[in-house]
């Protein structure tokens, strides 16, 4: 094989696994904050903190952005329903 082409898989290969921690750090943080409820995120979050092997969830800043998104947005709009 030549220099070009070993340099070109080694590149494509990086790129691979960059984009796959990518989509695994954004993709669970997408599906908590779209489609879980408010009053269940606390627990959730919880729950992702104690099975995670890492010191810091990445998860409770963006969860802590949305409530405070939410509240905000519900102190200007009141409910109706």
């Amino acid at each position: 094989m030549s220099t070009v082409a070993v340099v070109g898989l080694a590149s494509m290969l990086v790129a691979f696994f960059l984009f796959a921690e990518l989509a695994a750090a954004a993709v669970p943080l997408i599906i908590v904050i779209a489609l879980v409820p408010h009053g269940e995120r606390r627990e959730l979050a919880m729950l992702l903190a104690a099975a995670d092997s890492r010191r810091r969830l990445r998860l409770w800043p963006a969860l802590r952005a949305a409530a405070a998104a939410r509240r905000r947005r519900r102190q200007r709009w009141p409910a109706i329903y």
